[in-house]
């Protein structure tokens, strides 16, 4: 991918003038498009097309929710079709499109002066190598940890664990009532991500990625304590945690089969479908030995992203006013039970309530897999390693395997760290 985009760049330079570009003007108006990569979000940003088209005289914009977006985005690069902005997370792929050079510098938005700190930070970090220059606006987040079945907690007496023993402990006096106290999902290998994700912002550095590019750390290391103990997870799951997929250990938790559900703030939709009076609440993974080594984890789950190839990026900027509006971020907060990345006094969902004073005081760390290659396959390798307990193993072919898919990167980061040597003298 990195091979492709990097000729994407090569041609970038002519892009703008080719005529398989979305930019133009129709019946006078400037053609503004947006290829946006969350499905489940379309009907939002349909309503939001047409709001727009009937509120804005000079600008038309068409706003496209494909399922298999990254794909599709990827074709039309090389194919030097590009649309003006992209919706996208903030994972490898933005890392891989900033690298190269596809993608507009921003930071003359003025809307960029009302994004939390904390988002700016995280989105900062996914550059390969430092880069001048803001690439993206963050527009909402997700975050992942425990989702608990409030009711049935606050039945039994049950308090909220704020360390990994006492964590341990709940499980236990869960399962001795009878109860299971997880349900995971396995099944579908991108679940075994959750909860390695959540535990891994507590016990490892949020650099760690970085770290081993540079050669200053190992996964051996660093994953050691995350990998122990994702397996005694396992400990309080269903007999066979591979049995069930996402829809199923969804279902199986709106159905108060299981009290707590270690997943991100992106399933509560779904667990509503089955049971739309569900009493849910939330509580940061507490992975860690003692209350203040835990964090939220949290990152961009959506993003717009202006192309270089825009030639209209006055109108862009304003479809980036209309789409970050108070009102129209409360909508999709609403909608999708998000957080927003924008400052603002917005009413996010009380089934987060739990995580509300990481989210204030700015106590989050990215997810760790938005740096994982997707050629590693680190889902897939998870669920191997859940299901051989081989510790040593997996974290030996998490290395290797990290050298292997990740060489290009590494080279590249090795190449700048030589060339900046003296600066950090």
């Amino acid at each position: 991918m990195t091979k492709c985009l990097s000729v994407a760049a090569a041609i970038g330079c002519c892009a703008a003038f080719g005529s398989g570009c979305s930019q133009g003007q129709s019946d006078g108006k400037v053609e503004i498009e947006i290829v946006q990569y969350k499905p489940e979000a379309t009907a939002y940003f349909d309503a939001l097309e047409e709001e727009f088209n009937a509120t804005h005289e000079d600008i038309h914009l068409t706003i496209e929710s494909p399922n298999d977006a990254s794909t599709i985005l990827r074709t039309r690069f090389i194919r030097e079709d590009y649309p003006d902005i992209i919706g996208i997370g903030g994972d490898i792929n933005y890392s891989y499109y900033i690298d190269a050079e596809i993608l507009a510098d921003v930071s003359d938005y003025p809307g960029m002066a009302d994004i939390k700190q904390t988002y700016l930070d995280i989105e900062d970090a996914l550059e390969i190598v430092p880069t001048d220059g803001i690439y993206g606006v963050p527009y909402v987040a997700n975050a992942a940890g425990i989702l608990y079945n409030k009711d049935m907690f606050d039945e039994h007496g049950w308090e909220i664990p704020k360390t990994w023993d006492e964590l341990l402990s709940l499980c236990d006096q869960i399962k001795s009532e009878g109860i299971t106290p997880f349900y995971f999902g396995f099944r579908d290998i991108w679940t075994c991500l959750a909860p390695w994700n959540a535990m891994a912002v507590d016990l490892a550095p949020a650099d760690l990625c970085k770290q081993v590019n540079r050669g200053k750390a190992t996964f051996a290391d660093g994953y050691r304590e995350v990998a122990q103990k994702y397996l005694k997870l396992l400990d309080y799951g269903p007999d066979d945690p591979f049995a069930y997929g996402y829809n199923d250990a969804c279902t199986a938790f709106a159905n108060g089969e299981s009290a707590m559900y270690p997943i991100g703030s992106y399933a509560i939709p779904q667990i509503l479908t089955v049971n739309p009076d569900m009493n849910i609440d939330s509580f940061v993974m507490p992975a860690a030995d003692t209350a203040d080594g835990n964090t939220l984890n949290s990152g961009i789950d959506l993003q717009f992203c202006v192309m270089s190839a825009c030639e209209n990026k006055e109108a862009a900027y304003e479809v980036l006013d209309f789409l970050c509006s108070d009102e129209n971020i409360q909508k999709y907060i609403d909608d999708q039970r998000a957080i927003p990345c924008k400052e603002g006094d917005f009413q996010l969902s009380p089934m987060l309530s739990g995580m509300f004073s990481y989210i204030d005081s700015g106590n989050m760390t990215d997810y760790q897999d938005h740096y994982y290659p997707s050629e590693m396959a680190v889902d897939a390798q998870l669920q191997t390693f859940l299901i051989n307990k081989d510790v040593d193993a997996f974290l030996a072919k998490f290395d290797k395997d990290w050298q292997r898919y990740n060489r290009d990167i590494i080279r590249k980061v090795q190449t700048y760290e030589d060339a900046h040597s003296d600066e950090s003298r």
